[in-house]
This record gives structure tokens, C-alpha cells and sequence, in this order.
């Protein structure tokens, strides 16, 4: 093990802990830095610091303690979490929610649950790591068949789908925001095809919740198909307040199910009550103000040009994550540590996060940056790709 980690510093590619001393915010407090400027969190609508966020895990916290101290159906379920889960559910447009303790765990817990042997499920090839191991974990477990679809081809899917028509049943699984691509899943596509080959559409919306459509509801809102896909899971832990928890949304029938058979919530304590409130609470703040997702993306139209003005060339999208591609592993995390010399927190992502030849700067904005805030990091960036001898 020790000579592993050797190598990786070797090789310039090893990952460095920074420790922060004040909330996630647009400006922070980091262990022996002083205030930094944060480029690279899921902090999207700047509700981590959010006073009603923050007194509504306070009140929980008194409410209900500080954990759950069983699992769900013993008797960890505090009335917290029907709340939060029937407010998830109208947020998102379907029937029923269930919270998790992360959204990794109901990837994890539904896949299993609902694959069955003889089904067949295929996955987009940019799907997150969870997606990933939630359809092994299925076939490991059920026997069921899976495949693997380039990423965002839809003749490719359609050709798998059509290969495995015999199949019991058939699952899409999709992204709805590819993180470390910034692009969108082509949703009203998906469905049709879904449609036409009787399939499922299940689809993590992480990185849209809270993102996109005029509300922040997220990926089916900007695609205008509210309630159309089958089951959507997503994460209480980016723009929805930061602290933690997922959850999975559906019919009830699915949820009721989860809740008898999902491993996840048979064998592991609950979503802390603490952490239930204040989720809560931003789900509310964001319906009361939708203009701060109006802010947010103003706030990622005007960066993206302005690197573009720049001379970079960031993978087009219209998402609050703006990759710019540097190539080699080594001289992105090079990069994002001159920055970070800079006061500008933005890291650097290589493999086998990402292919090999195209480690990045993902940078992410949040509706809690300045115009000043993007500018300075522009900035930033543009003297460091400088000294890296890297071409604009």
C-alpha cells in the first residue's frame, strides 16, 4: 500500500485532503490559507450557510435529537422524515419519496431492488460511479442482464434495447446532469424510447435538483416532462443545503417496497433528523425563491463567456459546471494547486475519474458568487495556464 501511494505522488496525481475552518460558502476560512474562494462545490444555490437552512437543522436537533439510533422500520422513523419525503415528492412531481443517508445508498438500494432475473437494464457509459456499482450490484445479486450504452447515443441504446425485446423487463438508467461533463441527458428522447421498447426510466438528478428548469426542479422541468419519468433519485447533499442524505422518488408502490426490501434501509440507520430539518427547510426556501436559481444561472452564463472571452474552450452546456479540459492528469491537479497559491479553490479531476488526456478544472459556480468573484477567477486562471506553459 505504502508503495502505491508513493507512486501516486510520483506520478503528481495524488489527492491532498484541504480542511475548512468556517461554512461552505462562496468565501471560505481553510486551514493555513486564510479566506479562499470556492470554485469547485456543489453549493449551487448558496444554501449551505442559509440562516433558515442552518436554524432548521438547530430546531431539529433539539426536536429530535442528534441521530435515529435504529433503521427505519425498527424504530428509527421520525415524523422529520414523512415531512421531508412528502415535500420531495411534490418537489419533483411524483406520488412518493424516500430519504436515504446519501443518494450513493439509493442508488445502490434501488437497483437491486427492482432488477429481478430475466430483466434486462443498460446504463449510460458517463453514468456516476453509484449508478455504476448499483447495476453490478444488481447482476451480482438478481442475475438480471446488463449493458452499457455510449454516452448520450441513442441509436446505440436503441440497438440494446432492441437485442434484449425478449427480457422480462427493461431499465434506463441515466444521469440527468452528467458531472463531469456539464451536459444534460437528452430526456424527452429517452422517454420516447422508453415508450416504444416498454421500459423503465430511472434517472439521478444530483447535479439538476435545485439546477435547472425555472424552479429548480430539475432536469425533467427543463425538459419540460414533469411526471413523466418513472423513477428519479437525487441527493439532499449539493444544492438542496450540502449537508447530506438522497432519496428516491416514485410511485408508492416503489417506495412501499423499497422500504420492505432495500437493503440500505433494513440494515442502516436512518437519514439523521437533524440533517432531515434543515434539508426540509431548503426544499421550502427554494420554493419561496425561485429567483435564486434565476441567479445561478446567470451567474454560470456570464463565467462561461467569460472564459470563453478568455481564450479557453470549456465543454459547451448550459449547467453550472463548466469543465475546462487541460489533457494530462498531472498538470490539472498542478494547475488547481497554483490556484489554490491564488486564494481560488477549483480542482483538478484526472483518471480514472475522467478518460485518459482529458484530466480538467471542473469548475463549478453557485448562485452565491459575485460578478467580482468570476472575474478574479478568470483571472486566476488565465496567469496560471500561463505559467504552465499551457495554450489558451
Amino acid at each position: 500500500m505504502e508503495g502505491a501511494i508513493a507512486q501516486l505522488k510520483a506520478d503528481g496525481v495524488y489527492k491532498r485532503l484541504n480542511y475548512l475552518e468556517s461554512p461552505q460558502a462562496a468565501h471560505v476560512r481553510m486551514e493555513g490559507r486564510g479566506e479562499v474562494l470556492i470554485l469547485s462545490s456543489n453549493n449551487y444555490l448558496g444554501l449551505c450557510d442559509e440562516p433558515s437552512v442552518v436554524q432548521a437543522g438547530h430546531d431539529g436537533l433539539k426536536a429530535y435529537g442528534a441521530g435515529t439510533g435504529s433503521v427505519r422500520f425498527i424504530c428509527g422513523t421520525f415524523a422529520v422524515h414523512r415531512e421531508l419525503e412528502a415535500a420531495l415528492a411534490r418537489f419533483v412531481g411524483t406520488p412518493a419519496a424516500l430519504s436515504y443517508v446519501s443518494c450513493w445508498n439509493a442508488n445502490e438500494g434501488l437497483t437491486a431492488t427492482i432488477a429481478e432475473e430475466g430483466d434486462f437494464v443498460v446504463s449510460d457509459a458517463l453514468n456516476h460511479a453509484s449508478i455504476i456499482d448499483s447495476v453490478r450490484l444488481a447482476k451480482a445479486i438478481t442475475k438480471c442482464t446488463t449493458a452499457v450504452y455510449k454516452h448520450g447515443d441513442l441509436d446505440d441504446l436503441r440497438e440494446k434495447l432492441t437485442a434484449n425485446k425478449g427480457a422480462r423487463r427493461r431499465i434506463i438508467w441515466t444521469d440527468g446532469v452528467f458531472s463531469m461533463e456539464g451536459s444534460i441527458a437528452k430526456l424527452p428522447d429517452i422517454l420516447q424510447i422508453a415508450r416504444d421498447h416498454d421500459a423503465i426510466v430511472v434517472m439521478d438528478d444530483s447535479h439538476a435538483t435545485g439546477v435547472l428548469g425555472a424552479t429548480g426542479r430539475g432536469t425533467a422541468e427543463h425538459c419540460g416532462v414533469v411526471g413523466e419519468v418513472d423513477v428519479i433519485t437525487s441527493t439532499l447533499g449539493k444544492a438542496l443545503g450540502g449537508a447530506a442524505g438522497g432519496f428516491v422518488a416514485g410511485n408508492a408502490a416503489l417506495c412501499d417496497m423499497l422500504t420492505q426490501r432495500s437493503r440500505p434501509q433494513l440494515f442502516s440507520n436512518a437519514l439523521p433528523p437533524t440533517v432531515a430539518a434543515s434539508a426540509l427547510a431548503s426544499v421550502q426556501f427554494l420554493e419561496a425563491h425561485p429567483e435564486r436559481v434565476q441567479q445561478l444561472r446567470e451567474n454560470a452564463k456570464y463565467f462561461r463567456q467569460a472564459i470563453i472571452e478568455a481564450g479557453f474552450k470549456p465543454l459547451p452546456g448550459d449547467t453550472p459546471i463548466v469543465p475546462i479540459i487541460i489533457g494530462e492528469t498531472a498538470h490539472a491537479i498542478r494547475m488547481s494547486e497554483m490556484l489554490l497559491d491564488e486564494g481560488i479553490f477549483v480542482t483538478g479531476f484526472g483518471f480514472p475519474v475522467v478518460p485518459q488526456g482529458t484530466a480538467r478544472l471542473r469548475c463549478q459556480i453557485s448562485a452565491a458568487h459575485s460578478k467580482d468573484d468570476l472575474d478574479r477567477a478568470v483571472r486566476a486562471i488565465t496567469a496560471v495556464a500561463r505559467k504552465v506553459g499551457l495554450s489558451k
